[in-house]
């Protein structure tokens, strides 16, 4: 994996939205924040605009993703908000620039698609939360970004879950939200899962649609020579009306009992306030023992 510059202060850094639309006042927080940092924030050229859902059609949403990959002053790429509309653009975008001159791209959720997407091309990226949400983030959320950016050891911890399968191993992390790693299997930024650590999270989805994403990533093969696996957080989970008969741990389990690798449930990774920031394409360590689970670089 090739591995951006961690950021330094006074570098810059662009903030661009290539999904959902976003206010100005919405991402003032986290302007704020960054400017303590003693980044350089910059806005990209189409940020605020709205066109139906998203920050502006896909031909200027593609642009301003375009420009941030290919601007050589810029040390890490921030995408504003989640929503829908990445997939929309990936495979119009030019990534011969930014192989010679990486940076720190940073999101989550609906952004999960340029994470696989980079480390179909081995470039490291950051899965952590984004401007939109900062005012709800915990100071530990934040934290963690702060800590990722700048280059500071990973290590995050879960307390002990009833469902967790006990080990130990090493392996590339690798993940995001599973929605989106599922929507990725049969296009150029599939998911890949040998022997890497993969971590899935999701939210607002119902019990059965869980169900079917886990056949999904199993009929891929995508769960069977894991290094482990990691369970965020999922937030908004529903049932329909007659009920499922299975809760979402017993899903996961259903599909993966099989398997000998480790496995942590409720690490605080997705669309909850507690939302930790990792490096897709990072060596971790993944300890699951009776009393906590553990990711360690």
């Amino acid at each position: 994996m090739l591995f951006p510059l961690f950021l330094q202060k006074k570098d810059k850094i662009l903030m661009v939205a290539p999904a959902n639309a976003v206010r100005l006042e919405e991402i003032l927080p986290a302007i704020t924040i960054f400017e303590s940092w003693e980044l350089e924030v910059e806005l990209s050229h189409h940020l605020l605009n709205v066109h139906h859902t998203f920050a502006g059609t896909d031909e200027q949403r593609l642009e301003d993703l375009q420009n941030a990959l290919d601007n050589t002053e810029i040390k890490a790429i921030i995408c504003a908000r989640g929503g829908y509309g990445t997939g929309r653009i990936i495979d119009k975008l030019d990534f011969t620039l930014f192989l010679k001159y990486p940076k720190w791209l940073v999101g989550f959720s609906d952004i999960t698609i340029l994470h696989t997407h980079l480390h179909q091309l081995s470039i490291a990226s950051i899965h952590g939360s984004m401007p939109l949400l900062f005012p709800k983030q915990t100071p530990q959320a934040i934290q963690s970004l702060k800590d990722v950016l700048f280059g500071k050891k990973i290590l995050i911890k879960a307390e002990k879950h009833e469902f967790n399968q006990i080990g130990i191993k090493k392996g590339i992390l690798i993940g995001g939200n599973l929605s989106l790693l599922v929507n990725s299997l049969g296009t150029k930024s599939e998911i890949m899962t040998e022997n890497k650590i993969l971590f899935i999270e999701d939210v607002n989805e119902y019990i059965y649609h869980l169900d079917r994403m886990m056949v999904q990533l199993y009929r891929a093969n995508k769960l069977k020579n894991l290094a482990g696996l990691v369970i965020g957080q999922f937030s908004e989970i529903k049932d329909n009306i007659k009920g499922f008969g299975a809760s979402l741990e017993q899903t996961i389990v259903e599909w993966t009992k099989e398997y000998t690798y480790p496995i942590a449930f409720n690490f605080p990774i997705g669309h909850q306030e507690n939302n930790m920031s990792v490096i897709c394409g990072k060596m971790m360590t993944l300890e699951v023992n009776e009393n906590e689970s553990i990711l360690i670089d």
